[in-house]
């Protein structure tokens, strides 16, 4: 049975409309869906083009954990949507499809989905709003990288209920266990199976600057980890990503 869902003809962003409704007193869970965002925004507040017939959609879900374990929720949606596309795709290989740290997917390096984690307490209780955007139909037009839509990778568009209930059931598979250790556990090696391979070049824009390196995987709270030209391997929660094969498209 899918979540509890409000439909929505235009909003600013359905994270924002999401964090009002928490702040106004609803816990979840509820999923926040929008024909269109006018002010649709990705990470590092970076404007997510609202391209029409996509799916843009925020779930407010309350957390058990503690707020600094919010962060893990980035892998457990990225897994989630991960098996969703799958699933949409007919169960099918859809050739070039890969994680990236911490938040994105991307097929053949393009850019087909993206996710925003916002988290906060209110009246003592830990929320968090999981933001989905997954082009369905259509690929914004972007300067500094490419996208793609779903149409162009499998040759079909779901409806954007088609495409929610699959991230929905999707979702809740991965979140039922996934705040305990051994449940991210095994989070983390799903996330890990679907990422690119250990050893691929990348590069980091984090709060101490740019590097380059190779990656080494994650530890075991989820951090990027990313080895250097010195052999040194640095630990990362938090920064932008760009593979080598992005570079090579810029």
């Amino acid at each position: 049975m899918l979540t509890p869902c409000v439909h929505m003809p235009e909003v600013d962003s359905t994270n924002a409309e999401a964090m009002r409704r928490a702040a106004a007193g609803e816990t979840g869970p509820l999923w926040i869906v929008a024909e269109r965002q006018i002010s649709g925004r990705g990470r590092s507040g970076r404007p997510w083009a609202s391209m029409p017939g996509n799916l843009f959609a925020s779930l407010l879900v309350p957390l058990d954990a503690a707020a600094p374990l919010a962060p893990r929720l980035s892998l457990i949606a990225g897994v989630a949507l991960h098996d969703a596309i799958v699933a949409l795709a007919g169960g099918a290989c859809v050739p070039g499809l890969v994680l990236k740290w911490p938040n994105d997917v991307l097929v053949g390096g393009a850019k087909l989905a993206g996710i925003l984690i916002d988290a906060t307490q209110i009246s003592g209780k830990s929320l968090a709003v999981v933001g989905i955007g997954l082009n369905l139909v259509a690929a914004p037009a972007t300067i500094d990288r490419r996208a793609t839509a779903f149409s162009e990778v499998a040759g079909r568009a779901p409806l954007r209920d088609e495409a929610l209930a699959a991230i929905d059931a999707a979702f809740w598979r991965w979140f039922v266990n996934g705040f305990s250790d051994e449940g991210f556990a095994v989070v983390r090696e799903a996330w890990l199976a679907a990422s690119l391979p250990p050893g691929s070049e990348i590069t980091i824009n984090a709060h101490e600057g740019v590097m380059s390196g190779r990656f080494s995987g994650l530890d075991g709270d989820g951090a990027l980890l990313l080895t250097d030209t010195k052999g040194f391997t640095r630990r990362y929660t938090y920064g932008d990503v760009t593979l080598a094969s992005e570079q090579e498209m810029s």
